[in-house]
C-alpha cells in the first residue's frame, strides 16, 4: 500500500502526460484523502484497489491499494461507456448511418439463421442496444432470464444467442403508465457485445484494433496498457471486462468532461458527448441512462452533485462531475459481493466530495 505523500511524488508513465496539482490547490481536502486511505487500510472497505482525482483539468490526487499505477483493472462492466464512445468515433467518421440503424441489417449473416423471428427484431435499432432498451427478452439482473449473460457465456456465438432471445412480454396493469423517455431499460450485457460485431462490421477493423487507432493511442494508452477480452470466435468483448489502469479510465473520464476534446485536440465531437450523457432512460426513481452511461445525483452533506458515470462489479466507478471540473475514478474488486457498490459511493460522498464541498 501507498500513502499520499511518496504516491503524489512519484510519476507513472501515464502520469507524465497529465498536469498535476496538489490535493489543496484543486480544492480537495488532504486531510479527508489521508482520512479515507486510513480506513481502507484498516479494513472499513474491502477491496479498495485504487482511488485517482482530476480536477480543473489535472491529476489531484492517486493512491494505490493493491499493484501501482501500471497495474490493470478489470473495472468489468464499466467498459459498456466505451463501448459507447467506439459507436460516436464509428458516426462521426461516417461509418455507421446513425443510431437509428438496424441491428439486423447490419448484422445479415445473423438473420439468416434466426430463431424466434419476429418482426420488431427487425426494428431492433443501435441506440435500443446502445440504452438497454431492446424488445429482447434479456436481463441480466434476473436470474431466470433467457438473455441473462451467464447463459450467453454457455454458447458460442454470442451475437446470435442474444438476436434469437424471443420478445419480452410485460405484465400490464390496468392503468399502466409508459415509460419515461418512452423506453423500457432492461441490462443486458449481450446487446452491448453485440455491438462488438457492428462496430468491426462497419468500420472493416476488429473493435479492439479500432479501439486501439481511434481513441487508445491519440489518449496516450499504449497497447500494452489495456487487455481485452474475447468471445469463444475471437470477438473483442465489448460488455465488459476491458482492463486499464486506474490512469487510463480517469482519462477516459477527462476526455469526456473536455466534451471530446485531449490536450486540445477533438477525438470525439462534443454533440456526441452530450447524447451520450442526456438521459434516454430511467432505470428507478434516482438513476437514469444514457448512451451506456449511467446518469445520477451524489448527496453529500447539504449539497447534491450531479454526475454520469461508467460502473461495473466489484464497485468499479468512473465518475464525471461536470459542474465540479473534476473526474474521480474508483477501482476494486468486491466482485459479486453485497455492498460492493455502495462501499464505492461512500468513499465518493464522505471523503471525496465531502472533501470538495469543504473547500469550495
Amino acid at each position: 500500500m501507498r500513502s499520499l505523500i511518496p504516491v503524489l511524488l512519484a510519476v507513472s508513465a501515464l502520469a507524465q502526460e497529465l498536469p498535476r496539482s496538489t490535493p489543496k490547490d484543486a480544492g480537495l481536502d488532504p486531510a479527508r484523502l489521508q482520512q479515507m486511505e486510513t480506513a481502507v487500510k484498516a479494513g472499513e472497505f474491502k477491496k479498495i484497489t485504487s482511488v485517482a482525482v482530476a480536477r480543473h483539468g489535472k491529476l489531484a490526487y492517486e493512491v494505490y491499494f493493491d499493484g501501482d499505477a501500471n497495474a490493470l483493472r478489470n473495472t468489468r462492466s464499466a467498459a459498456k461507456s466505451v463501448t459507447g464512445i467506439l459507436i460516436g468515433l464509428a458516426l462521426q467518421e461516417g461509418k455507421l448511418s446513425g443510431v437509428d440503424a438496424r441491428i439486423l441489417d447490419l448484422l445479415p449473416e445473423h438473420r439468416r439463421k434466426l430463431q424466434n423471428p419476429d418482426p420488431r427484431k427487425d426494428r431492433i435499432t443501435v441506440e435500443d442496444l446502445l440504452t438497454m432498451s431492446s424488445a429482447l427478452e434479456c436481463n441480466d439482473w434476473e436470474d431466470f432470464s433467457r438473455g441473462n449473460e451467464e447463459r450467453m457465456y454457455l454458447i458460442e456465438d454470442w451475437a446470435q444467442f442474444i438476436l434469437d432471445l424471443p420478445i419480452a412480454g410485460h405484465m400490464r396493469g390496468e392503468k399502466e403508465e409508459p415509460p419515461k423517455y418512452g423506453r423500457r431499460f432492461s441490462y443486458c450485457t449481450g446487446g452491448v457485445f453485440t455491438l462488438s460485431e457492428v462496430i468491426t462490421k462497419v468500420t472493416g477493423t476488429r473493435t479492439d484494433l479500432y479501439a486501439q487507432q481511434k481513441l487508445f493511442t491519440p489518449l496516450g494508452i499504449p497497447r500494452e496498457q489495456v487487455q481485452w477480452a474475447y468471445s469463444p470466435l475471437g470477438v473483442p468483448m465489448t460488455g465488459g471486462g476491458l482492463q486499464l489502469t486506474t490512469l487510463g479510465y480517469l482519462k477516459l473520464g477527462q476526455l469526456y468532461l473536455n466534451g471530446g476534446r485531449w490536450n486540445g485536440k477533438p477525438i470525439i465531437n462534443e454533440a456526441w458527448v452530450k447524447a451520450s450523457t442526456t438521459p434516454k432512460a430511467r432505470i428507478d426513481e434516482t438513476t437514469e441512462y444514457g448512451y451506456l452511461w449511467w446518469l445520477k445525483s451524489f448527496q453529500s452533506g447539504s449539497r447534491s452533485h450531479a454526475a454520469y458515470f461508467m460502473t461495473g462489479n466489484g464497485g468499479n466507478k468512473v465518475f464525471v462531475f461536470p459542474a465540479l471540473d473534476m473526474v474521480v475514478v474508483i477501482t476494486a474488486t468486491n466482485y459479486n459481493t453485497r455492498g460492493m457498490h455502495e462501499w464505492s459511493e461512500k468513499i465518493l460522498t464522505e471523503y471525496v466530495l465531502a472533501g470538495v464541498d469543504a473547500k469550495d
